[in-house]
Formats: C-alpha cells, structure tokens, sequence
C-alpha cells in the first residue's frame, strides 16, 4: 500500500494559490484571504486534515516561509512532533531549522515516489505551488483539498500546469459551499 500525498491550499476562482495571505510572491493582489469575510466553518477542512495528516511535504520557499512561524504558533502545534520532507535540489541540512520536529530533505521526484510506497499515512502539502504542480505532472498527487475563494487575481502561481497532457480524471469526495463564497473542493484523482 502507498501513502497518499494530498495537496491542500487555498486557491482563487482562477486558479491562483499564492500570497493568499501576504504579498510576498509581488503581484498587486496578495493577501486575497484576509479579504474575504471570516466565517469559521469556511476554513473547519483545515481542522479535519489534521486527524489525516502524518508528515507534511514542502518546497523550498514554502518551508522557508512556514518553518520559523509554524514551528511556534499555537495554531499550529499538532504539526510540531510530525515528520516533514522538503524537496530542495539547494537547501543543506544546515539550513534546516530546530525544534520543529524530524525534517528530511528530498533532492528529486524518485525521492519522493520512493517515499510514498514506504510506511505510513498521508503526506501534506501546504502551499509549494511550484512543487505541487511538478508533483501533479508527474501523477504522484492523489488527493486535493481545496478551499476556493470567490476572487479573480490574473496573476499569480497555478496550482495546474498549463502544458498539454493526458487527461487526468478527478472524483468529487467532497464538497461545500458556505456563506461568504468560499467553495471547500475535495478530490480524488482517479487511476
């Protein structure tokens, strides 16, 4: 049995899933969550993922990103003691932070398909657009919990590549539609 590598994120109506809440990647539009009116249920998915999640899977720059503020934030305490892989082909074990549980550094796409037919439950990612759209090209994606926000950006990093490919058919696990327009999107890629 293989683990299941599931992308999790927040995404645009058009596809967009980076700077939902700040402005770093610098289009004109980032922090697009925060302006959206807070409903609670809205978000209740990224409480039910946790009861999933067994290790967490990010690139570089999300990890960058995430590690020293997810490692302290209350909100983010049961990701502590998890294993965490981040696909780096630059990054060095020096660069890794501490105190935030066992962090392994993935080089390539067989790292990680080699990964997923070991031990163990399902590998998260959170945010890592780039790779998660290197993943999804290489069908090693096999689950995807989206909550779509009612907004359209233009620009910014897709989740989806853009080149021509097989298709790739998704079955709808889950869905929900709440009342500041977000739309929670679960789904199974089907081989």
């Amino acid at each position: 049995m293989t683990r299941e590598l599931v992308y999790t994120g927040f995404m645009s109506l058009d596809g967009v899933v980076d700077s939902p809440g700040s402005t770093v990647e610098g289009h004109r539009s980032g922090g697009w969550v925060m302006d959206t009116e807070f409903v609670p249920e809205a978000f209740s998915l990224k409480g039910e993922e946790l009861a999933d999640t067994t290790a967490l899977m990010f690139g570089r720059r999300s990890y960058e990103a995430f590690a020293p503020i997810w490692r302290d934030s209350e909100d983010h305490a049961a990701y502590r003691d998890l294993p965490k892989y981040v696909v780096s082909t630059e990054l060095k074990d020096s660069d890794l932070i501490d105190g935030w549980g066992s962090i392994t550094i993935l080089r390539s796409v067989e790292d990680i398909t080699a990964l997923k037919a070991g031990d163990g439950g399902a590998i998260f990612i959170h945010g890592s657009a780039e790779l998660a759209r290197r993943l999804g090209e290489a069908d090693l994606i096999d689950r995807y919990n989206l909550l779509v926000f009612p907004v359209l950006l233009g620009a910014g990093k897709s989740l989806f590549t853009r080149a021509d490919q097989d298709k790739r058919p998704l079955r709808l696990r889950e869905s929900a539609t709440y009342s500041n327009g977000i739309a929670k999107l679960v789904y199974d890629v089907v081989r």
